[in-house]
């Protein structure tokens, strides 16, 4: 089984307006309300896909009541731990000429109730897969990826990290079977622009050599890079288009390469599914649908 974990999932409530004048009534002319996180992202792409996986992280209030329902509408299972105080975020995405985002913090976990996410853990299993994706909340400790992994230590599940800095080389000595960095990611970690594929193998192989076994890069419209533990490098273009909406695209991309292995067992068709729905989510309002995904397979 997958599991994937979204420590602040959210509401994510998508509101246009043709302008927005601070202090006064502004009203919008087109709304959308969907269910976010990194982690979530994911599943939600895996279940368009054909592949089943448990959503699990922390949710409070009636705004996480709403998220492990719409989850569970979408066919997915789920397996949150549920915060006594406070509400899971609400995030509002304006768009005007401009984008403006004004982001929620969420609820603060507990000690104890991070202890009953970490007996959750009990239920994996060697062959299972864990996603842990996106940032760790101020509440929670910033090294819990690691201790997550830590935890796991020996029990033969793969994990895939898609995290930045430190979050993410600090579970390298844990041998995650993948992680996903971005360009940007990448250059922040070694304080060095990255303008080559030879530039970009080099610090792949870096990861490598600390632990990950397989390292994907993505790199927007240049498509992305792999690095595999034979030590291979693929590279994978995209087809041209126009970007609509990048929020997702490196969830959809994590979730087509996690599918694309599960069928095949093979990393360059992984890569290409797992560009191919990334470039698919980016071209869509939303998450991509699996017949969009399909279009993009090159």
């Amino acid at each position: 089984m997958i599991y994937t974990v979204t420590f602040n999932p959210s509401v994510d409530y998508y509101i246009k307006s043709e302008s927005f004048n601070l202090g006064e009534i502004n009203r919008t002319r087109d709304e959308q309300l969907f269910v976010g996180g990194k982690g979530i992202n994911v599943s939600l792409v895996l279940k368009r896909l054909g592949v089943e996986s448990v959503a699990s992280g922390f949710t409070a209030g009636e705004t996480g009541s709403l998220i492990e329902g719409e989850l569970r509408k979408n066919g997915i299972k789920t397996d949150f731990v549920r915060v006594k105080n406070g509400f899971s975020r609400i995030n509002i995405k304006l768009t005007t000429d401009t984008q403006t985002q004004l982001n929620g913090s969420g609820p603060s976990v507990s000690r104890i109730e991070l202890q009953r996410f970490y007996s959750k853990l009990e239920a994996l299993s060697a062959g299972d897969i864990l996603v842990l994706s996106g940032s760790v909340p101020g509440s929670m400790p910033q090294n819990t990826y690691e201790k997550i992994l830590e935890y796991l230590s020996g029990r033969g599940v793969l994990s895939v990290v898609d995290a930045e800095g430190k979050l993410l080389t600090n579970t390298l000595k844990f041998k995650p079977f993948l992680i996903k960095p971005n360009r940007e990611e990448l250059e922040e970690i070694f304080s060095k622009k990255m303008l080559t594929d030879d530039e970009i193998i080099k610090a792949a192989s870096r990861l490598q050599k600390k632990g990950a076994r397989n390292v994907l890069v993505s790199l927007d419209e240049d498509g992305a890079l792999l690095l595999d533990e034979t030590g291979k490098i693929h590279r994978q273009g995209t087809r041209s288009g126009t970007v609509i909406n990048p929020v997702g695209a490196g969830d959809s991309m994590i979730a087509g390469f996690i599918a694309g292995y599960l069928k095949k067992k093979d990393y360059e068709y992984a890569l290409r599914l797992g560009t191919a729905a990334g470039t698919a989510t980016a071209f869509s309002r939303s998450l991509a649908s699996k017949t969009a995904i399909e279009k993009q397979m090159l």
